[in-house]
């Protein structure tokens, strides 16, 4: 019987170890879940099983069989690897800009911004993360990717924040906006060539230099003041008779 029953939440792929690769003719197959089940020929990526039961036979082998030449079925046992690929959420990923983001702004000029947030991830298409990314490893955690991803993130970031012209007055008020914006971003650079999705993308702050977070202090402490003053005027006219 083949299965992948694996408790780690960090794993993306795991191959199922058999002595010299070797599988019985009529074994039974297990997907649980949130998991693909791929079968890989001499390097060549061949047949995928959704979840469910499958008993393995030429007939639901088609890929296989004729990678290996089974013009009239196989002999058991036949020899393949067999790697799970986990199709869940991997969450609470960590994202940050390692060197400040060089933004132009009308009130500040030019600004370094710094960045952070947190992302989730999940295998969309199984063959070309086994092809992009995993080759030969047997068994593949997303600890592995991080660093790409967050290269990805933070260059996406970069980008967005360069284009989307946002006073920097009013970048805590668009957190939202600019987070799903990076999430489309991110996945147009991941999902094609890596396989993967990314399914949840959070800004959780975007810090400014000192400086300018003390002038916009005093910008707001200004704009208190005048609509004192107002409200001083209006509540002295009003007690005139």
């Amino acid at each position: 019987m083949c299965e992948w029953v694996d408790g780690s939440p960090q794993t993306l792929v795991s191959r199922f170890p058999r002595y010299q690769n070797e599988i019985k003719k009529g074994a039974q197959l297990i997907v649980r879940p949130g998991q693909r089940a791929i079968f890989v020929h001499q390097g060549q990526i061949a047949d995928v099983f959704e979840p469910g039961q499958h008993r393995l036979t030429t007939k639901n082998l088609p890929v296989l069989s004729t990678l290996a030449g089974w013009k009239y079925g196989f002999d058991s046992p036949f020899k393949a690897e067999v790697d799970f690929v986990s199709t869940r959420q991997i969450t609470d990923l960590k994202w940050g800009t390692p060197n400040p983001v060089i933004v132009r702004d009308a009130d500040f000029g030019t600004v370094r911004l710094r960045a952070f947030g947190t992302y989730a991830v999940k295998a969309k298409d199984p063959k070309t993360l086994l092809k992009e990314l995993v080759g030969t490893d047997q068994h593949f955690e997303v600890d592995e990717i991080t660093e790409l991803l967050r290269s990805i993130v933070s260059s996406a970031f970069a980008d967005l924040v360069a284009s989307a012209e946002i006073p920097l007055a009013d970048l805590a008020t668009q957190y939202r906006t600019l987070s799903e914006q990076l999430r489309q971003t991110v996945v147009e650079r991941v999902d094609d060539e890596y396989g993967l999705d990314i399914t949840q993308m959070i800004i959780v702050n975007i810090s400014l230099p000192a400086e300018v977070e003390k002038a916009l202090d005093t910008r707001s402490s200004m704009e208190m003041v005048g609509d004192m003053a107002r409200f001083q005027a209006f509540q002295l006219g009003q007690a005139l008779p």
